[in-house]
């Protein structure tokens, strides 16, 4: 039988040390499905939330109420339900908390469980997860190409620097491992030169570099540096990726660079980041206004969606209706899919779904607080995703992702690698 015999729910821990929810979904056969949720730092303020628990303890940040919805009514929900049934199944959470956020079993909860349905339902199909993904949503795998970060900033590294991610990826790679191969010598080469400057201070929350830059700025001309340091020429088979993440230093229209003690409008940020396209090969740009700037997002996509991959991140928070108004609006061209800000597989399948309709891309993505769980992997395999984002080349909850995607390539084979296809016929400075 492959009916849900039962779901358990327990409290694990992330990488930064703080609790998160686990869940077992076993069936009626013995087989066993099992998920771990990740947890944000720079979260959207429409994406479902973890729930927790408030208080002093763990200051305030213990998942006990989330564990006991977990083992309470999404478990008495779920037994019983055909496993092989996704869509189904997280419609059955939904409708056991139907706010937008999960403000009541917490998405937290619901994720790490509709996860684990995803992973029992391979096992018990007596497949590999990308390949029941795919056979799920009649997709074609491919092996996605990687968005990996070089240095951290913002909410990632104290926010020493204001952007939050400055990133490379290599579209002119021809395997999966020559993406890695390239990265370590570039993830290394920024390493060298940041501590015979004196500006290295530790490795940030997703494993990136944490800096010690006098300018936003200063970090482009050193990812620059890096990249020649390890043999490459930027822009060539190497090119740049930034998460501007500016929801979290803007406010009512007013975006604030700390670290250089100035205040720009909304044009003048869109202005000052022209500027840095015009000068460094930067391929991918992330949220370069804030979430509720509407009327930013439109004219900086009208101004470089051309020839730039513009990905909304909290600005669409994996959301199938926000990916849809901002089709309309003409505002970004790709979005970042985050399993745990739509609450559910289903939702963000959705979201990935409505995108690709549009004739966006799509980028798969981790959270900065991470866990050995390695579904996104899978998932953005399974999807033919495009593009996957799990944070630097340091720290084992980013690596065990990139290297499972090197185990799903001696299945695959290499030729399942996408590589920069769309990146190079768009936005790889080809257009």
């Amino acid at each position: 039988m492959t009916a849900i015999q039962s779901v358990h729910g327990r409290r694990v821990w992330d990488s930064r040390g703080n609790p998160t929810v686990e869940v077992d979904v076993r069936l009626q056969n013995g087989v066993m499905g099992r998920a771990i949720a990740p947890a944000g730092a720079s979260r959207g303020k429409r994406e479902a939330i973890d729930l927790r628990d408030g208080g002093s303890a763990l200051r305030g940040k213990n998942v006990a109420r989330a564990v006991a919805n977990v083992n309470g009514p999404i478990a008495a929900a779920l037994q019983g339900h055909e496993v092989s049934d996704q869509s189904a199944l997280d419609a059955l959470l939904i409708g056991l908390d139907p706010s937008p956020l999960k403000d009541s079993l917490g998405g937290n909860a619901t994720v790490a469980t509709s996860l684990a349905v995803l992973h029992a339902a391979a096992a018990a199909a007596g497949k590999p997860l990308w390949r029941h993904v795919a056979d799920c949503y009649g997709r074609t795998p491919s092996l996605p190409l990687p968005e990996i970060q070089i240095f951290g900033g913002g909410a990632h590294a104290g926010r020493r620097v204001d952007i939050q991610d400055f990133m490379i990826m290599v579209p002119g790679a021809a395997s999966f491992d020559e993406v890695m191969e390239v990265t370590n010598e570039v993830y290394f080469a920024a390493g060298d030169i940041m501590a015979s400057r004196g500006n290295l201070a530790g490795v940030a929350d997703e494993g990136g570099w944490w800096p010690l830059f006098r300018s936003n700025e200063e970090a482009l001309e050193t990812l620059v540096a890096a990249i020649e340091k390890a043999g490459e020429k930027p822009g060539d088979r190497v090119v740049i990726s930034l998460d501007i993440a500016a929801s979290e230093f803007g406010e009512n229209g007013v975006y604030t660079l700390a670290l250089e003690d100035r205040k720009l409008d909304s044009g003048a940020l869109i202005d000052m980041l022209g500027g840095w396209l015009d000068a460094y090969p930067i391929a991918s740009i992330e949220d370069p206004v804030g979430e509720d700037d509407t009327v930013g997002m439109i004219a900086f996509t009208q101004r470089y969606g051309n020839h730039v991959q513009i990905i909304g991140d909290d600005y669409l928070v994996t959301n199938a209706a926000l990916v849809r108004n901002a089709v309309s609006d003409r505002a970004c061209n790709c979005v970042l899919v985050k399993v745990n800000q739509a609450g559910t597989v289903s939702e963000a399948v959705d979201a990935f779904t409505a995108a690709q309709d549009a004739g966006w891309t799509a980028v798969v993505s981790a959270r900065s607080g991470e866990t050995e769980d390695t579904s996104i992997a899978h998932l953005s395999t399974g999807l033919g995703g495009g593009q996957l984002k799990v944070g630097s080349f340091q720290r084992s909850e980013r690596m065990v992702k990139w290297n499972e995607c090197l185990r799903i390539q001696d299945a695959l084979g290499a030729d399942a690698f996408v590589g920069g296809a769309p990146l190079a016929q768009t936005w790889w400075g080809q257009s």
